[in-house]
Formats: structure tokens, C-alpha cells, sequence
């Protein structure tokens, strides 16, 4: 299943899972709609064929959604009563750290492994060094700058452009520097707004026309239109825009790099499972794949890359 936001990449790992599984002679199904899914007994049958074409696509052919009934004893009893009706052995769950917290509590609950792999755009799980669908969605943002890059110059405006990012800053840190932004604000750093203007006025000083703010939806100063309005205010020269990126994030065609990573990922679920292992999610650290107790990707926030944080500050000036 594919449960939560929907990540590029998703659809290549159901496909690699579903065909590691017919390579080894397993029968597989699909459960549509995450954990509402399950409890409802919506599955379908699988195979190679079933799979084909769609390595490239964004999206999930499973459909996803965050179901609020399988946090309940009664909703998960009700997925058991479909596991044994259907003799589902084990689940694979592709998503993030809230399908993997429901994959916890059933295995714990009713001794179904479970293996989860990482899809989410946000980079924000424990014991991985990169989710599906994260290198997508940074590009996507990349691009995205890009473009407002020029319309920025032929103005002299100061863009402020939110991505996602609620909780996490890793696509606003990744996408600052590779589209060379002046700022770059996130959740686990409370910069404030005064360095904000400080480091606006000296870009001002050094003869910049146009500058490029990349604000994560999360951080603590109130969001792109909030601080669109204090520095407009404080510094009424800038002409200041916002752009908010949206669900442009999520979609689009995954790069090689998910591609690549969610076969391989899906390769290893199929093979963990066989060999006995369960309550685990594979996750990927310095390109070797590995395995992390879901718990433990449940319970630890992934850290800020602070040399990352350094080198974005020595290349905006």
C-alpha cells in the first residue's frame, strides 16, 4: 500500500516490490487507498504485467490517504478481520513516519510483519539519508526559482517563494543553494527577521537589483506573505512578490535518483520479508541499504545538514 502524501517515486517501488515478489514466486495485491483500504477490503490482484509503465509516472496508481479510522482499536481490528479473510502474510507500506507509526502498532497489535519504505517529499525520516521523492521535489522547486529568476531581474523585485516543508527544511536548504537564492529560512533554525533585512540591505549595498527568498512553510517567522509584508515595510526600495509552490512539489515525473532508489528499495522490503525480518524500515546511508526498527524512524527527527546551513551563507553573498 501507499499510505500519506504522495511522493514521485511511489509508483516504481510498488512496481519493484510487486515484481521481486512474482520473482520469487509470491502471490502479491494491491490495497487502494492506504489504511481505509485495508479496512475496507479494497485489493486487487498483481503481477508483472500489472506494473508495467509506470516506473515513470508520478502519483500512485495505489492511491493514498491519511485515514484517521485506522487510528482506532475498532478501525484496526476491522484491517486484521480483511488480513485473514484475504491470508495476508505480511504488508510492505510505502509512505512516511505516520503510515509507519500505524504499521508499528499493527504488527505490535496482531503479529502482521510489516516492512516499510520511505516515500515522502520531505526528507524528514529517521535512519535514511534520502526518501522517494525527495530529489523530485527539489528539482521541481529548482526549476521552479529558476524561472521566477528572470522575472525577478527584469524587475528588480525580492521574491519570497514558500515550499513545503512544515516541519522540515531539508527541500528549502537543498533548493536555496543548487538555484542560488539570497536566504534561505527553515523550521529548525530560528533566524529571525532582523538578519533577514540586515542580510537584504547588504545585497542592497553590494549592487544586487533582485533577490530570491526561499521560506519552508514551516518557519518560525510566520510564513512568505508575513515576512513579504514587515520587508516591505522596512525596506519600501524592494518591489516584493510572493510565490507559493504548492502541490507542484508532489507531482511531476521522478528523476533517476528515485527511480533507482524506490526499485531498490522495494527489491529489499520483498527480500527482508523473506528472510524473516519485519518491523523494520529499509532506508538507504552512504549508499548502502540498511535497516531501521520502525520505531526508532518513528521516535528521532532526521537532523539539518549544518554544513549545508554554512556553505548556503558563504555563496549568497
Amino acid at each position: 500500500m501507499t499510505s500519506g502524501g504522495d511522493s514521485p517515486g511511489m509508483n516504481a517501488a510498488i512496481r519493484a516490490v510487486v515484481r521481486a515478489s512474482v520473482y520469487y514466486n509470491k502471490k502479491i495485491c494491491g490495497i487502494k487507498g492506504g489504511y481505509d483500504g485495508l479496512i475496507n477490503g479494497n485489493l486487487v490482484s498483481l503481477d508483472a504485467r500489472s506494473v508495467k509503465n509506470i516506473i515513470h509516472r508520478g502519483g500512485t496508481i495505489l492511491k493514498s490517504a491519511r485515514s484517521k479510522e485506522f487510528r482506532t482499536a475498532e478501525g484496526r481490528k476491522q484491517a486484521f478481520e480483511v488480513v485473514q479473510k484475504h491470508e495476508i502474510d505480511a504488508l510492505v507500506v510505502i509512505g512516511g513516519d505516520g503510515s509507519f507509526t500505524g504499521a508499528s502498532v499493527f504488527e505490535d497489535e496482531y503479529n502482521i510483519p510489516c516492512v516499510g519504505i520511505p516515500g515522502t517529499i520531505d526528507n524528514d525520516i529517521y535512519g535514511t539519508d534520502y526518501t522517494i521523492g525527495f530529489d523530485t521535489a527539489v528539482n521541481t522547486v529548482v526549476d521552479a526559482v529558476d524561472m521566477i529568476r528572470n522575472t525577478a531581474s527584469s524587475h528588480s523585485r525580492l521574491f519570497f517563494i514558500e515550499v513545503m516543508g512544515r516541519d522540515a527544511g531539508h527541500i528549502a536548504i537543498h533548493a536555496g543553494i543548487a538555484a542560488g537564492t539570497e536566504e534561505v529560512l527553515i523550521p529548525e533554525l530560528d533566524l529571525g527577521v532582523e538578519r533577514l533585512i540586515k542580510s537584504l540591505e547588504r545585497s542592497s549595498r553590494a549592487g544586487k537589483s533582485s533577490s530570491l527568498v526561499i521560506v519552508a512553510e514551516g518557519d518560525k517567522s510566520g510564513g512568505a506573505y508575513e515576512l513579504a509584508r514587515i520587508v516591505q515595510e522596512k525596506l519600501p526600495q524592494y518591489d516584493t512578490k510572493v510565490s507559493v509552490l504548492g502541490h507542484i512539489q508532489r507531482g511531476g515525473n521522478p528523476t533517476y535518483f528515485d527511480r533507482v532508489l524506490a526499485s531498490r528499495m522495494g527489491v529489499e522490503a520483498v527480500e527482508a520479508l523473506l528472510a524473516g525480518k519485519s518491523n523494520i524500515m529499509v532506508g538507504i546511508q552512504n549508499k548502502k541499504l540498511v535497516h531501521v526498527g520502525l520505531e526508532v524512524a518513528i521516535k528521532q527527527d532526521p537532523d539539518i545538514d549544518r554544513e549545508l546551513l554554512r556553505i548556503a551563507d558563504i555563496v549568497s553573498i
